[in-house]
């Protein structure tokens, strides 16, 4: 149970490092600017409070049914 909690979470880092490297080349506002207070475009927004949630769900549950 542990070692699939751990897998689940190394799953989810891998993923949210790859979506917040491509975020970035592609001029998207990530979680660290916008806690830091830049003012994220509708572009930005939609990324950080859809895409990336859905992103890194999609992943955990992914990872889950194949872990089973």
């Amino acid at each position: 149970m542990a070692l699939k909690i751990f897998l689940i979470g190394w799953v989810i880092l891998i993923v949210a490092i790859a979506l917040n490297a491509v975020a970035s080349k592609l001029g998207i506002t990530t979680w660290y600017p916008f806690l830091a207070g830049t003012k994220p475009n509708l572009l930005s927004k939609i990324f950080l409070f859809i895409i990336y949630p859905f992103a890194l769900g999609l992943c955990a549950h992914l990872a889950t049914k194949y872990l089973e």
